[in-house]
């Protein structure tokens, strides 16, 4: 198996589990209405035992310490994926339902493209930019025939920032996986971050009773979005290139639509099936773009 077909199929398990996140995040902070956890502590959290989670693996696996070049880039790193996509998505499903919020972070695949050819050094051919925007295209397409929320507000910007944050560390992190294995890149921003997020999620801790299902939410974000989703996904990023691979995750609004509909209850239109069947397809043909 080529080093290109094991980051695909490395990036497609990474894509799997971040399609979770969502409805998840929403679950987390939602509660299924019988109460919640706040997007602040969400996004402490779920750094905080991700954290500990890493040091434990670090550990066992005697990895060794970055070089103090890395140590800054994964610091860097950090920013995007530690902080700013875990804050911003949890404030934006705040105030609107998943499938909505899937389509407007739709705009991930493209954003990381594009930081990987500014970043990575990575070319693509016209074919590949071609489809890449199609596809961003049926997603703003698919936005305007469904209406969304009536159109943009303060929820759609936060998720924007969201996507600039995960598209910058995704890039940064390809990076990196290039010089320490996939798993530690990940392992090691956490660590970097534990000393600051573990004391301030136990500083803001809710005091009021939450619902276990709201546990769950978090427990899912915090050991398979916050850690294991990144082994994979950094791993794939390398060995398939950040701008090819990252072209997987167009599926992944649709796939976030359809796991909302049994995590949240939230209804899936044919008007969303069709999309994610075109999706699908233009995602099947860049693959194949130099």
């Amino acid at each position: 198996m080529s080093d290109s077909t094991k980051g695909y199929l490395l990036g497609a398990l990474g894509v799997l589990i971040f399609a979770v996140t969502l409805p998840m995040t929403k679950l987390a902070i939602s509660g299924g209405g019988a109460g919640g956890l706040s997007p602040l502590f969400v996004t402490l959290g779920r750094a905080a035992v991700a954290g500990l989670c890493s040091v434990v693996y670090l550990a066992v696996t005697r990895a060794p310490l970055p070089t103090r070049e890395q140590a800054f880039w994964l610091v860097v790193t950090g920013l995007g994926n530690v902080i700013g996509f875990p804050l911003f998505l949890a404030l934006g499903v705040k105030h609107v339902d998943a499938i909505h919020a899937s389509v407007v972070t739709g705009a991930l695949p493209l954003a990381t493209a594009a930081f990987a050819a500014l970043w990575l050094g990575q070319r693509a051919s016209f074919r590949f930019w071609a489809l890449a925007v199609f596809g961003f295209a049926l997603i703003v397409l698919y936005a305007w025939l469904s209406g969304g929320e009536g159109g943009f507000s303060p929820a759609d910007g936060l998720l924007l920032l969201a996507v600039l944050s995960a598209s910058a560390s995704y890039a940064l992190g390809a990076r990196l996986s290039r010089e320490m294995k996939a798993e530690h890149v990940i392992c090691w921003i956490l660590v970097f971050f534990l000393p600051i997020m573990a004391p301030a999620a136990w500083w803001i801790a809710p005091t009021a009773p939450v619902a276990p299902i709201a546990w769950l939410g978090f427990a899912y974000v915090a050991l398979f979005s916050m850690w294991l989703g990144f082994f994979a996904w950094y791993r794939g990023l390398a060995l398939g290139g950040a701008m090819r691979v990252s072209q997987i995750q167009l599926a992944q609004p649709f796939l976030s639509m359809i796991f909302a509909v049994p995590i949240l209850g939230e209804d899936l239109t044919l008007l969303s099936m069709v999309f994610c069947l075109a999706i699908i397809a233009t995602v099947a043909l860049s693959r194949k773009a130099r």
